[in-house]
């Protein structure tokens, strides 16, 4: 079932290689252009819900870069990412979208006077009035930007009230991450944070969601070497097999390996890649998590694995396994299941952290069973209940 509501999508980063294979593979699956391989929400138990259709998502967002999107999608393109056949049928709907992408607010800079009270209040202008201009059912901001550096903590952080208080007289209280979420709410919108970085998760913006009614989930998309680690680690707990250790080397190109060979931002994405195995097999398993910025792979990642495990009797074994694909066709299906589903849960009068999302994520909101079969079942448990009301 679909409803004709038309729904916004607003997207942190929309110029980049995520976010314009999201917009060009929502014109080509709404054109019936492509059949939707990888979007969970099409699958049998999801895809009965009165979900927003395809062609009913509408396209904005911030970025501060200003490549238009036709071009970034030109380079996808001839980097085989996008299929040059499609590319030519949505070029329109790139267009449309691009019209609506609007200067972001980028890091904190030094020296900057201006409190950000004032920037968290342009940015939610923007969504409000992308969400009024197009008459939009509801509006769901999606976090696609640069993964940034863990975020120390605040005073600020744990209370509304303090936080806006700073807001009001301090120019770089929050992370651009969360400068977003919190723009975010005040425009009464649900938030997705597919990124590892700080997002909604402080006390202070858990507090402004749910005084606002709003949902919102994250972090950190799962899309390859943790989406094989959250189904393999359980087999070896079932079949009462001891893991001495599981390392993995992640190389990767593109945007993504440039700002991850920052040790500040390496540090949150190895920390929500680690995540997953901690909680499956405890945390005696010895083993690290590398990534290595390689500039020839452009858009393309590989993760290669050794896990060493003992067996009866405790005789050593190994396993390796070698994971390679492109991170923005493996992100894109999932953004646009994350964006139905939130559409939904806001229509259902959802709001805080939505932990039935785990499925989609490294290092999701709760604490529920972090195997991806737990995961998947929660999912369609949700679904049946949202149905059924």
């Amino acid at each position: 079932m679909r409803h004709g509501k038309r729904i916004g999508v607003w997207l942190v980063g929309a110029r980049g290689s995520v976010a314009t294979t999201v917009i060009a593979g929502a014109a080509a699956l709404g054109g019936g252009l492509t059949p939707p391989v990888g979007c969970v929400t099409e699958r049998p138990g999801l895809r009965e819900l009165p979900m927003p259709a395809f062609d009913a998502l509408v396209f904005g967002g911030h970025d501060i870069v200003g490549t238009p999107l036709p071009k970034r999608a030109e380079a996808l393109a001839e980097a085989g990412v996008l299929p040059g056949h499609l590319l030519r049928q949505v070029t329109g709907e790139l267009e449309a979208a691009d019209r609506e992408i609007t200067t972001g607010a980028g890091p904190v800079r030094e020296g900057t006077a201006v409190p950000q009270g004032a920037d968290a209040a342009a940015l939610a202008a923007d969504i409000s009035v992308f969400r009024d201009r197009h008459d939009l059912e509801t509006v769901v901001v999606v976090n696609l930007s640069s993964t940034e550096e863990v975020c120390a903590d605040r005073e600020e952080f744990h209370s509304l009230d303090g936080l806006r208080r700073a807001l009001e007289t301090e120019p770089a209280v929050l992370p651009s991450s969360a400068l977003y979420a919190y723009a975010a709410f005040t425009a009464g919108c649900s938030f997705i944070d597919f990124t590892p970085s700080t997002g909604a998760r402080l006390p202070a913006l858990r507090e402004l969601a749910e005084q606002r009614g709003l949902p919102y989930t994250g972090r950190d998309g799962k899309t390859g070497e943790t989406l094989v680690k959250s189904a393999l680690a359980p087999m070896f707990v079932h079949r009462a097999l001891r893991v001495r250790s599981w390392s993995g080397t992640n190389l990767l190109g593109g945007g993504d390996g440039a700002t991850l060979e920052q040790p500040e931002a390496a540090l949150s994405k190895t920390e929500s890649k680690t995540r997953v195995l901690n909680e499956i097999l405890g945390d005696g398993v010895e083993g690290t998590v590398h990534i290595d910025n390689v500039p020839a792979l452009g858009e393309w990642k590989t993760a290669w694995d050794h896990i060493s495990f003992e067996g009866f009797l405790g005789v050593p074994m190994t396993m390796q396994f070698t994971w390679q694909g492109c991170d923005s066709a493996l992100a894109a299906p999932l953004v646009l299941d994350l964006v139905r589903l939130m559409a939904l849960a806001a229509e259902a009068g959802e709001s805080g952290p939505q932990e039935q999302f785990g499925f989609f994520f490294k290092d999701p909101e709760g604490s529920a069973d972090p195997s991806l079969d737990a995961q998947y079942r929660a999912l369609v448990d949700w679904a049946g209940r949202v149905s059924a009301r």
